[in-house]
Parts: structure tokens; sequence; C-alpha cells
């Protein structure tokens, strides 16, 4: 069912874990009936935030990219965040042999994508691209994310407890890297001419 375990991991994470871990889901249909779907979120707001909204740096002027501009760095986000999700599952599945786990990839990309819930879910904001509110409202999703990180790890990898924090550092460590990696390709992009067009 699309969705599915959007709104347990909201209200009791510990078992909507247990009951994700018991689906057994496969790569595509953890991607067909959550991924694709959320990641659409902070993409589409995006592109209509940047695009109709715009944003201000001074009290006076209001910056918007240009449709084409704004939909090209919309998919290009999307794309990206599809990428991320399945790079990190596999990174947790590498890095699983040395914390104990045996779990299989689909655990590992499924662990990886509804972890990521929170965020795709507060990616709605960018429909207003203020900055102080936007990182009012976000730094809280991505704790929560966090959360939703450790209290995951050991139960859908099969480890215990404590074993299972360092695990969930080790991957919270992972997605920094791979976020300032990121963060660097977008610059070199925009160093190299590749970047967003204003509006007039």
């Amino acid at each position: 069912m699309f969705l599915s375990h959007v709104w347990g991991l909201l209200t009791n994470p510990e078992m909507e874990w247990k009951a994700i871990r018991k689906e057994h889901c496969t790569i595509t249909k953890c991607y067909c009936s959550h991924v694709l779907l959320l990641a659409a979120i902070p993409a589409i707001a995006g592109y209509i935030g940047t695009s109709q909204v715009g944003w201000q740096v001074t009290a006076r002027e209001v910056h918007r990219l240009t449709p084409d501009s704004a939909l090209q760095i919309a998919v290009l986000f999307y794309l990206t965040m599809l990428v991320a999700v399945f790079s990190i599952g596999k990174l947790i599945h590498w890095m699983g042999k040395t914390y104990g786990s045996k779990q299989g990839l689909p655990s590992c990309i499924s662990l990886a994508a509804y972890t990521a819930t929170p965020l795709f879910l507060i990616g709605a904001m960018l429909l207003y691209p203020l900055l102080w509110l936007n990182l009012l409202i976000g730094l809280p999703a991505l704790a929560y994310s966090v959360y939703l990180l450790y209290t995951g790890v050991p139960i859908m990898m099969g480890v215990p407890k404590a074993r299972g924090f360092l695990f969930a550092s080790a991957v919270l460590a992972v997605g920094l890297v791979m976020l300032v990696g990121v963060l660097a390709a977008t610059v070199i992009l925009w160093g190299a001419g590749i970047g967003p067009v204003f509006t007039g």
C-alpha cells in the first residue's frame, strides 16, 4: 500500500520499524510505494517556490528563477534524492558485516528510505523559500530523521542496541559526508557556469 508506514513512523516508530522488517520489502516495491512519491514533495515544492514565489535577500528585491532553470534544478534534485537513498542503503549493507548484521540489500535500502521520511515531508516548506523559516522548521525534521535512524538500525539490521548505536552513528557520518559531497559538486557546477538562471 502506498505510503502505508508514514503515520506509524511519526507516531510509534519502534512498532512501525518492526512492521517494516516483517514485510521483507523488495527494492522496487520500496521505491514505488514510498521513495518515488515522497521525494517528489521537495522537488515540486522547490520548483514552485523558486519560480513563482521567490525569495528576498534585501527588503526590496524578490529573486525568482526562470521556469526552465527551476525545472532543471528540480529534476536534478529529485534524481539526487533517489540516488542518495540507494547509495546510503548500499553503504549500510556494506557496513553491516562489521556490526554483525546479515540483512540483505532490500532491508538496508528500506532503512535508508524510511529514515528520510520526515525530510521528504518537510520539503513542502520549500513552497515558501524563506531561509530562517525553512531552518526553523527543517532542523526538528532533521533531528527526527536522526532519531528514526537510531531507533531503526537495531530493529532493521538485527543487531543489539549497543552495537546499533555505533552502527547508526557510522551511517550518520556517511550521510553527512555524502551531503558535503553533493554541496561541493553543486558549487563546482555553478562555478563552471551550470547554475540557476534568474528572471529579470
